[in-house]
């Protein structure tokens, strides 16, 4: 019966999954602080090209 269960890899897949979605939402958290700093900065600093075309 062990050597059974040592052989079925049914499971496996499933834990690969969630590894992979695991790493993808920490990517995504990640990214979303580097682009929340970006637009900050395009739409508060005074030396923004963007803000001032906007003033």
């Amino acid at each position: 019966m062990l050597a059974k269960f040592w052989i079925d890899e049914s499971g496996a897949t499933v834990v690969e999954y969630g590894l992979i979605a695991t790493f993808l939402s920490l990517a995504i958290i990640a990214g979303i602080g580097k682009v929340y700093s970006a637009i900050e900065y395009l739409f508060a600093e005074p030396t923004s090209a963007l803000s001032g075309s906007l003033n």
